[in-house]
């Protein structure tokens, strides 16, 4: 399974950015996707989960998101996005889409703490909010 970000750059404080995981190689089964951010020096910090099998599950947030993102699949593109608005200056980091293979039941919000279950990580889109 091979991961590529885009979408990163830099903004101002209130602006928005749309980030797009795609998803290619063996796919099969890597059905969970998460996005997590980092710092330089610290652990990566869950932003949000997503199941993509089936009819797809419901999301779930970092409670530093408190509503301002969201996690979609994006059937025409074929990407996984988180949308971002009203960027904070502290969601400044190096943004990670991560994919692993997982039942439903297993891809929820406890993995947002759990970076370590995901397998599979693409190279991560920097994020600059000044």
């Amino acid at each position: 399974v091979q991961l590529v970000e885009s979408g990163g750059g830099s903004v101002q404080v209130g602006g928005s950015l749309r980030l797009s995981c795609a998803q290619s190689g063996h796919t099969a089964g890597s059905n969970c996707i998460g996005w997590f951010r980092q710092d330089p020096g610290k652990e990566r910090e869950g932003v949000a989960v997503v199941y993509i099998g089936g009819g797809g599950g419901n999301p779930y947030y970092g409670d530093h998101v408190n509503g301002r993102f969201a996690i979609s699949r994006n059937n025409v593109k074929n990407t996984v996005d988180l949308e971002m608005h009203n960027l904070k200056s502290e969601d400044s980091g190096i943004y990670y889409c991560a994919a692993e293979d997982l039942a439903f039941g297993g891809c929820k919000g406890d993995l947002l703490s759990n970076a370590a279950i995901f397998g599979h990580w693409g190279q991560g889109t920097q994020v600059t909010v000044s």
